[in-house]
């Protein structure tokens, strides 16, 4: 009689197992960028540091997700939230989890101030130009010509303006000397994991942290795999994915 033999999944001590499956749709980014996250706080030792907050839209979905201490916030809130925790508890890994939404519209005054501050935190920002949870309509990130549930026709600059570059923007008023400012891709994890490395040990150091994700969205973008990974291709052309700002003696 054939037996059937099967092993745990291989989690980090970070991430939830008690969760299970991904709450995120087929082919999304978040779990990606959520697992990678939680291998990195397990490389550095931060499960006991760590507090995990998170906004609304998708990302509110890993509220659970993280085996840290963690919180969900109001819309475009998580940044106060975080460094709010941080300040109360010196020695605190605070990390902010948001959309393109929530970091670069509503929250977008919040993600100044703590740059401008030097926050002790880390936010983390997940890029795939729209508005996911909602039916995918256009967000500050979508691209020139993209089509959205309010783009029919292609996001038209003239209209809406460029898309924001989140990025370049935090690195423009960031403090070179406490900050680690980046951009990384879901398409190579070696790398994001990398930068999520630099971010979380600035933030031990006792600085500002600021990492964005060019990530997947296949259901609202109505792509098949192949069309999914061109489009990611597209978004690494239209926004460049690099260190922008590198605490000196950071390794």
């Amino acid at each position: 009689m054939a037996q059937i033999i099967t092993t745990p999944p291989n989690l980090p001590k970070a991430q939830n197992a008690e969760v299970g499956a991904s709450k995120f749709c087929p082919g999304c980014g978040h779990g990606i960028i959520l697992k990678s996250l939680a291998q990195t706080i397990d490389e550095l030792d931060l499960q006991e540091k760590a507090v995990f907050g998170c906004d609304i839209g998708c990302s509110l979905l890993s509220w659970n997700y993280m085996n840290v201490d963690s919180v969900q916030t109001h819309h475009g809130r998580t940044t106060p939230v975080i460094y709010g925790v941080t300040r109360a508890n010196p020695g605190t890994v605070g990390i902010a989890y948001m959309g393109d939404g929530g970091g670069l519209a509503i929250g977008a005054q919040h993600l100044v101030n703590a740059t401008v501050r030097s926050e002790n935190m880390l936010i983390l920002l997940c890029n795939n130009t729209n508005y996911g949870m909602t039916g995918g309509q256009m967000s500050p990130t979508t691209m020139p010509g993209q089509k959205t549930e309010t783009t029919p026709y292609g996001r038209d600059c003239e209209v809406t303006g460029r898309p924001a570059k989140g990025a370049e923007m935090v690195a423009a008023i960031a403090n070179p000397e406490k900050s680690y400012v980046a951009r990384a891709s879901v398409g190579n994890i070696r790398n994001l994991k990398k930068v999520l490395k630099r971010a979380l040990t600035n933030v031990e150091k006792g600085g500002f942290s600021f990492v964005e994700v060019l990530s997947l969205c296949p259901l609202n973008w109505r792509t098949n795999n192949a069309d999914t990974w061109g489009r990611l291709a597209t978004m690494e052309e239209c926004f460049e994915v690099k260190e922008f700002v590198v605490r000196e003696g950071l390794e």
